[in-house]
C-alpha cells in the first residue's frame, strides 16, 4: 500500500467493542500505517484529544461513532482553528442512526469506511453555528419530532423503523403539542404553530426521516422544512408516513434562519439539546474538509 499519511481516531466508547473496526485497524497498521487511537469518555474529550492529535502531526482527524460523535469532533476542529490548515476530518459510522454517514454515502463496512476515512480525497464542506456558541453537522430539528425522537425506546425502533415515531407519539398524547414561533432568514419570513422544524446542512435526521432532502453541504445554504400544525393529527401522520407529500409543509433556504418563541423551545442539534427562546443559526461555508467517497449526494 501507498504510504498513507498519520491519523487519529476518536472512537466513541460505545463503540470501542466493535470486532470489524478492531480487525480493520490491525489490518491497516500490518501495512505500515500509523493510526492512533483515543476513547472518549466524557464532555471535552474530543477537544483534547485534537489538541494531542495536532501535536503527534496527524493528518486527519476520524470521528468514530454516530452523529453526535461526528459532530463533537467537528465543532472542535471550528474550534481549534487557529489560522493554520486543520487535520482533514474522516467519518466511522458506528452510532444508532448515522443519519449524516448514509447521507453521505460513507460505507458501514468497516474496512471500507476506514481506508475512506483516512485516504479519501477531501472536500471543502460547510458547517452551522448556533447562537456564536454550539455546532451542528447535520441538523437541527425542533417540536414533536425533537421529543418523540429523543424518547421513542430503541427496541420500538428496532422493530417498526420511522413508523414507530407515530406509534410512541399516539401512546404520548401529552407530546402533541406545537410550537408558536416567528422563523425569519434572507427573503424567508413565517409565523405559526409548527409541529416539526428542521434546518439542515444534511438531510436526514431521526433514524432516517427526510426532513430536508435537498441540503447540500457545500452550497453555503441551510435547507429549512416546517411541518405546521394547521390539523395535528392529519399533520402527524403526514410528517411521519408521508414527508414527501406537500401538505402542512413549508419549505425556506438560507444561510442563516433565525426562530423565536413567547416560550422556550428545544432544538436538537446532532444528538445535543439546546434550549431557549431565540435561536440564530448561520452556515460557515467551506469550513472543514471532510474525506467523503466519489459521487458523494450531499456535494453539489
Amino acid at each position: 500500500m501507498d504510504t498513507l499519511s498519520p491519523s487519529l481516531l476518536i472512537l466513541n466508547g460505545k463503540g470501542a467493542g466493535n470486532p470489524d473496526l478492531r480487525s480493520a485497524i490491525n489490518d491497516l497498521r500490518a501495512q505500515g500505517v500509523e493510526i492512533h487511537v483515543r476513547v472518549t469518555w466524557e464532555k471535552g474529550d474530543a477537544a483534547r484529544y485534537l489538541d494531542e492529535g495536532r501535536r503527534l502531526g496527524v493528518q486527519t482527524i476520524v470521528a468514530g461513532g454516530g452523529d453526535g460523535t461526528i459532530n463533537e469532533v467537528a465543532t472542535a476542529l471550528i474550534n481549534a482553528d487557529d489560522g493554520s490548515e486543520l487535520p482533514a476530518l474522516g467519518i466511522l459510522p458506528l452510532g444508532t442512526a448515522n443519519d449524516f454517514a448514509t447521507s453521505a454515502g460513507i460505507p458501514e463496512e468497516m474496512g471500507k469506511a476506514l481506508l475512506l476515512a483516512i485516504a479519501g480525497n477531501t472536500a471543502a464542506v460547510d458547517i452551522a453555528r448556533v447562537n456564536d456558541r454550539t455546532c451542528f453537522m447535520n441538523m437541527a430539528t425542533g417540536g414533536f419530532g425533537t421529543r418523540i425522537t429523543s424518547e421513542t425506546p430503541e427496541k420500538l425502533k428496532a422493530a417498526l423503523g420511522g413508523v414507530s415515531y407515530l406509534v410512541h407519539g399516539l401512546m404520548r398524547p401529552n407530546t402533541l403539542k406545537a410550537d408558536r414561533c416567528e422563523i425569519r432568514g434572507e427573503n424567508f419570513h413565517w409565523q405559526g404553530d409548527a409541529l416539526v422544524i428542521g434546518i439542515g446542512n444534511g438531510r436526514q435526521a431521526g433514524g432516517g426521516q427526510q426532513l430536508c432532502p435537498e441540503a447540500l453541504i457545500d452550497d453555503g445554504l441551510l435547507q429549512l422544512r416546517i411541518f405546521t400544525a394547521d390539523e395535528l393529527l392529519p399533520a402527524l401522520i403526514n410528517t411521519l408516513t408521508r414527508p414527501e407529500e406537500k401538505t402542512n409543509i413549508v419549505d425556506g433556504v438560507s444561510s442563516w434562519f433565525e426562530v423565536t418563541a413567547p416560550h422556550d423551545m428545544t432544538f436538537n442539534l446532532d444528538g445535543e439539546p439546546e434550549s431557549g427562546r431565540k435561536f440564530r443559526m448561520e452556515i460557515l461555508p467551506g469550513a472543514l474538509r471532510l474525506r467523503l467517497p466519489p459521487g458523494c449526494p450531499l456535494l453539489s
